[in-house]
């Protein structure tokens, strides 16, 4: 009654290319952390706290 709709082709594409946007989104944020300066990254060590509070210190034993 139904005809089974056999897709292969375009299934093989769509994984393809949904391969190929994760990779280039991976590789993208990857290159730009790798490359990130020394006063960015500083600051984003700190994003959570602007100034350091007695919780975020870990070299004290409360």
């Amino acid at each position: 009654m139904f005809k089974r709709l056999v897709l292969e082709e375009s299934a093989t594409l769509f994984t393809l290319v949904a391969f190929i946007t994760a990779s280039s989104i991976y590789l993208t944020i990857s290159w730009r952390a790798l490359r990130m300066k020394r006063p960015q990254l500083a600051r984003f060590e700190n994003l959570p706290f602007a100034i350091e509070t007695p919780a975020a210190r870990h070299d004290t034993d409360a």
